[in-house]
């Protein structure tokens, strides 16, 4: 009698390319809900380093009433972790940009005031959990013409556009580039989330991926199995993250 052995699933942390540049994740300590203090921060870091990862480019919320980031206060946050992490002998590139919730607020901000981009004019952004913006275009197109580029976070976990796919069509009509999250593929924020994330990974729709990591349960899963049938799409769109590398 033949006996065969199960292939061994593949994990999201075998997946991930030596030097990875993360664009999107809250590792800046105490300002909104990722990294608890600068030890967590260095928890986190470390943790992802054994995974392969090689820069941090760092996003903390920027949301009004709730986590009322400003720029000044961001990038103060980042000197001092910067500082922090040269102690403790992580020379790795570390920087902060943020991540942008589109609404009446940013659009007032984005008239007023420079952006943290990802790099060059490339800026994060998201929506709420429960319905897209009514301005959502006009932000897309202010944007545009304000001379950046829009990454839209995690469209992937955006359950109000589950049921109307081609609405993915028309953000990227509209310009949007879309950085799927990389535990979406592994399920932890859902089977339909996880389903969503193939089929725009499949469709070419993702153009880079980020971590989004706050805490030590998401760097715990990336030893989770990826549910992915072909890891070829998210292989190509980790490897696109170089264009964000120093």
């Amino acid at each position: 009698m033949l006996f065969f052995k199960k292939k061994p699933k593949t994990t999201l942390a075998t997946l991930i390319p030596q030097g990875y540049v993360d664009i999107h994740s809250h590792l800046l300590p105490g300002i909104d809900d990722g990294a608890t203090d600068q030890e967590n921060s260095l928890t986190l870091i470390n943790t992802l380093r054994d995974y392969g990862f090689g820069q941090f480019i760092t996003t903390p919320h920027v949301l009004t009433g709730v986590w009322n980031n400003t720029a000044d206060g961001i990038r103060l946050t980042e000197k001092t972790t910067q500082e922090f992490l040269k102690t403790k002998g992580i020379t790795h590139p570390f920087k902060a940009a943020a991540e942008y919730l589109m609404d009446d607020v940013f659009l007032k901000k984005l008239k007023s005031e420079p952006l943290l981009t990802l790099k060059d004019n490339m800026v994060l952004v998201e929506m709420s959990y429960l319905n897209a913006p009514l301005q959502l275009y006009d932000v897309l197109f202010d944007l545009h013409m304000e001379g950046y580029q829009a990454i839209l976070a995690h469209p992937e976990r955006y359950l109000f556009y589950h049921n109307n796919l081609k609405e993915y069509d028309k953000l990227k009509k509209a310009g949007c580039k879309f950085q799927v999250n990389l535990l979406s593929v592994t399920g932890y924020y859902g089977k339909h989330v996880a389903d969503i994330a193939e089929k725009l990974l499949n469709d070419g729709m993702i153009d880079y991926t980020g971590s989004d990591t706050h805490h030590e349960r998401h760097t715990s899963a990336f030893l989770n199995p990826v549910l992915l049938k072909d890891t070829a799409p998210l292989e190509k769109a980790l490897r696109a993250n170089e264009f964000f590398g120093v």
